[in-house]
């Protein structure tokens, strides 16, 4: 008796969802342009994600390419600077280091800038020996990076201890701000997804205030009556969600090429990351979530004025 009654309840959902969808289908312009409103308006903040998720992981890569550079006094023997560096591999906050001589400096900055006949008037070489530090990711933090710089600056032959810390609290705080701007605007769009479904669900009501008047009278419950707009605006979020996965992936696709040939030019070895799995599940979720929610608020804002007379 009871496999017989949940079987009767699953099988009546079943009914009002497919009842719901064809009602949509017979109005398939006003539905479409709701759907692809709904599309749009998720697709906006989930492409943003993407594109902030992407500059997160090149600034990653930023991040622990960031570097100490700790210039010697010119009168630091090799053997000495060698010493060093081997003495500051052992600290725990400093996970890589290397030294370079003043020699190696000339070497490389000939190489780069080809000047060898005026370096080759130089009386002497102007380089001083570089000891470059690859703190560890603990040490990443701006607080934590000005302390380690404080040290190694104090130390008796480094003339110079230098790292481009504005940068780093730049690239931190516009990455802040991206979050923020982002979960704002989803929030903004999210009521705005709302707004539209609980309007389409209103006129949908209105328009079958006979019908649900007749239901009330021979005894339909307000439960009853809700059903089938409750599984509508499932079915607007459901396509508006996978609308918005859809402009998603094409706005990725058409970008994919010139964002490889941009990384090509610069010898990097970034792919944009298109998180098509997560938003493939997140959308249509949320879609279907947010149309849901707008519908049981058109519902039970309205659905309570119309009684049989």
């Amino acid at each position: 008796m009871l496999n017989l009654n949940v079987h009767n309840y699953f099988l009546r959902h079943m009914q009002v969802m497919l009842y719901s969808l064809g009602q949509l289908w017979r109005t398939p312009a006003a539905t479409v342009m709701t759907i692809l409103v709904i599309g749009i308006a998720l697709a906006m903040p989930a492409g943003l994600y993407v594109l902030l998720k992407n500059v997160e992981e090149v600034s990653s890569q930023w991040d622990d390419a960031s570097q100490i550079s700790l210039f010697l006094h010119h009168a630091t023997p090799d053997s000495r600077g060698k010493q060093l560096a081997e003495q500051l591999l052992t600290w725990p906050d400093i996970n890589a280091v290397s030294y370079q001589s003043s020699q190696q400096s000339l070497d490389e900055f000939r190489a780069l800038s080809g000047l060898d006949d005026l370096l080759n008037t130089l009386p002497k070489n102007p380089l001083p020996p570089v000891i470059i530090i690859q703190p560890t990711a603990s040490q990443h933090e701006a607080e934590a990076l000005s302390s380690l710089l404080d040290r190694l600056q104090n130390m008796q032959e480094v003339e110079l201890a230098q790292l481009d810390m504005e940068w780093l609290q730049r690239l931190r705080t516009i990455n802040e701000t991206g979050e923020r701007s982002i979960t704002i605007l989803a929030v903004l769009l999210s009521l705005s997804v709302l707004l539209v479904i609980g309007n389409t669900i209103r006129l949908a009501i209105l328009n079958r205030q006979t019908e649900i008047r007749v239901i009330k009278l021979v005894g339909g419950t307000n439960a009853f009556v809700r059903r089938p707009f409750l599984y509508t605006g499932f079915w607007y979020g459901l396509l508006g969600g996978a609308i918005a996965w859809l402009t998603l992936l094409v706005t990725l696709l058409t970008i994919n090429g010139p964002v490889n040939r941009l990384a090509s030019l610069y010898d990097s070895q970034f792919v944009l990351q298109w998180l098509s799995g997560q938003m493939f599940i997140a959308l249509p979720l949320f879609g279907t979530l947010l149309g849901v929610l707008g519908a049981w608020l058109a519902v039970g804002r309205h659905l309570d004025n119309i009684e049989p007379t």
